[in-house]
């Protein structure tokens, strides 16, 4: 597929260091001895040294010399167990630190803000909470975020080309607010542009420029016009349904002149209800190869599995996570 294939090259010399935290995953353990074999990256495995070996070898996964880090046996566990308590300024004891840190989830996650490790793919046994919560509690978001969002990047061959498309959020803010969505349509198209896209975003909706009134409607048409100011290089509209944002007859007729309308490539749901269900129609009915959820908004990319994902999707995504 083009687009793995460009992120491999900007993965070509950079070592970027990822952890799974699920090491001794067969799944995870598939994928790891892939990306070492093309030398894509350098991989951490978190779990019991004999049994991510063990589970290798039952596998025939040959994943050579790569560092299988137990948090039982970790050296450094008293100033990792000293820092998280500083980074969680009172809101947890050492004792219930070093609990936490006994889990590959927060484990791999203080290995990323410590440094020692560039990014994190986790969720191939843990829940996106178990895998977000870390993140939000250590990571933290950016400078200028308020909140953390996700994006699915979703992509199919249609007339002999590669088409892509970028959804967000999919997975994470129940219901956003106005100020939450521009946020989620910033940082969604940020993404879009990694893939190679241009973003044309469009604010979706069961109303289309003022078909219909709610006050789903109003926040949509509000998040609009402040994203309109906060994205002024991006061609951005809405409200509009999915039909008018894709269908340049459908998108002229119920919304003349907008320079989005009919040519959208970047969807910005109301909610994560609509965005959830959407992406998984374009996956299962649309055949779009659905990647992600890309989490977006953190100082260090930490990335989610599903817990139904397979090898290739794993390989898949510690590319998508290693190159962002």
């Amino acid at each position: 597929m083009e687009l793995i294939e460009n992120l491999k090259k900007k993965l070509d010399g950079a070592n970027r260091r990822i952890v799974f935290t699920e090491g001794p995953d067969p799944r995870i353990l598939e994928a790891t001895a892939r990306i070492v074999a093309e030398g894509l990256m350098t991989p951490i495995l978190i779990g019991n040294v004999d049994e991510v070996k063990s589970a290798a070898q039952k596998g025939g996964f040959d994943i050579g010399d790569t560092e299988i880090i137990d948090p039982a046996t970790y050296p450094e566990m008293d100033s990792m167990v000293e820092k998280m308590v500083e980074l969680r300024r009172g809101k947890m004891t050492a004792e219930q630190c070093r609990d936490a840190l006994a889990k590959g989830n927060y484990f791999g996650t203080m290995l990323v803000k410590l440094g020692k490790a560039d990014c994190l793919l986790g969720g191939a046994t843990y829940s996106t909470a178990d895998t977000v919560r870390p993140a939000l509690q250590l990571i933290k978001t950016k400078p200028g975020n308020s909140i953390v969002s996700s994006c699915f990047i979703l992509v199919r061959e249609k007339d002999g080309k590669e088409e892509t498309i970028a959804m967000g959020d999919c997975a994470i803010n129940i219901s956003p607010n106005e100020d939450q969505l521009v946020e989620i349509a910033q940082e969604t198209a940020k993404c879009a542009r990694t893939f190679g896209l241009d973003p044309k975003v469009a604010f979706l909706s069961f109303s289309t420029h003022g078909s219909a009134k709610d006050d789903s409607v109003t926040k949509m048409q509000n998040a609009v016009a402040k994203a309109k100011e906060a994205m002024p290089d991006t061609p951005v509209d809405g409200e509009m349904q999915f039909d008018a944002a894709v269908s340049p007859t459908v998108g002229q007729l119920k919304f003349p002149g907008s320079p989005v309308a009919g040519y959208a490539n970047t969807f910005i749901f109301p909610d994560v209800n609509a965005g959830n269900i959407g992406y998984k129609i374009a996956q299962r009915l649309g055949g779009f190869d659905a990647y992600g959820p890309i989490l977006l908004g953190l100082n260090a990319q930490i990335n989610d599995l599903s817990r139904g994902c397979n090898a290739d999707e794993v390989y898949t995504m510690a590319i998508i996570t290693a190159a962002l």
